[in-house]
């Protein structure tokens, strides 16, 4: 396997590479784990900071998809006020709760968007450095497109998050974070009433060690969006041989068969976010992915971006 190499300040180059993405010891989802190809890449080092997309704004003026308000003629029968924009937002509960009923902790709110990440009345205030959430997989798109770059694939996010440690459970092996180390953030306490002090809510990038590749946050903080419709891997089938680049299946895949209410196609995002706790949702690994409808941010997703092709990736 190539050594990665750290092309320019936000950028580390990973080397083309075989390794084995997946697990078949959690969640059914993540299952086969298998063996895939990922030709030469280079990614930013940690998910893009809400500086990094205020920039973004600036320069193109761009509306995210939490700040455009709803067309009345897409929800007929709608109350005025359900069509005021906004998103999505986890609010801790008073106490303790029945965990199968995740409507208690997220909550639709008016005003809620990447300016404003709990709704009204709140601010990025000492937050630049945090990454940008609340946008939308359309929002992130704009984004890689005005920085000459591209959405990572869940193949390549994954190669990325392993940074070579090949089939070891989390971004820094094998065995879970122990008592008093800081490894990621996760959920810490009590889910989703009491969180210990400095968890509980996302955290500047790179409050936590990096991965064996220099990449930071790759396990906790937020989710992040990557490239590939969502669709459930043990459906697909183990592949006859080793896959090269994959780059997911199609979009018709990817809704929700329990949810045909719902007719919005869903993208896999990786990595866990500070919400996920051992007891609830232990995704903070790099085979953990879930889908996410393609039009609603959350208060725990964001992205990062990458680099295929051009001087960057000279070795």
């Amino acid at each position: 396997m190539s050594v990665p190499t750290t092309i320019t300040g936000d950028l580390v180059r990973v080397g083309a590479q075989t390794s084995t993405l997946g697990s078949d010891d959690f969640y059914p989802e993540e299952a086969p784990a298998r063996r895939v190809a990922v030709g030469a890449f280079a990614i930013e080092r940690h998910p893009v900071t809400n500086a990094q997309f205020a920039a973004f704004v600036r320069e193109t003026r761009y509306v995210t998809v939490a700040e455009r308000p709803l067309d009345p003629a897409d929800f007929p029968g709608a109350p005025p006020e359900n069509l005021l924009p906004g998103s999505m937002v986890f609010t801790p509960t008073a106490g303790p709760v029945d965990l199968r009923h995740l409507d208690q902790w997220w909550t639709w709110t008016p005003g809620a968007h990447w300016r404003r990440p709990e709704g009204r009345g709140s601010s990025l205030a000492q937050r630049a450095d945090h990454p940008v959430v609340h946008v939308a997989h359309e929002d992130a798109e704009a984004y890689a497109a005005w920085a000459g770059r591209a959405l990572p694939t869940e193949a390549e996010w994954e190669a990325a998050a392993r940074g070579g440690l090949d089939g070891a459970a989390y971004t820094w092996g094998d065995d879970p974070e122990g008592p008093g180390e800081r490894r990621a953030n996760f959920w810490h306490g009590a889910f989703p009433w009491r969180a210990d002090p400095g968890y509980g809510r996302t955290s500047a990038v790179g409050s936590f060690p990096a991965n064996p590749y220099g990449l930071l946050d790759m396990a906790g903080n937020v989710w992040e969006w990557t490239a590939d419709w969502y669709a459930e891997r043990a459906a697909a089938g183990a592949p006859c041989c080793v896959p090269s680049d994959p780059r997911g299946p199609a979009v018709d895949t990817s809704y929700d068969p329990h949810q045909p209410q719902f007719a919005v196609p869903r993208k896999v995002v990786k990595g866990g976010s500070f919400l996920c706790a051992d007891s609830y949702c232990r995704r903070y690994r790099p085979a953990a992915r879930r889908p996410q409808m393609v039009d609603t941010g959350m208060s725990h997703i964001g992205f990062r971006c990458v680099v295929r092709a051009g001087p960057t990736l000279a070795a």
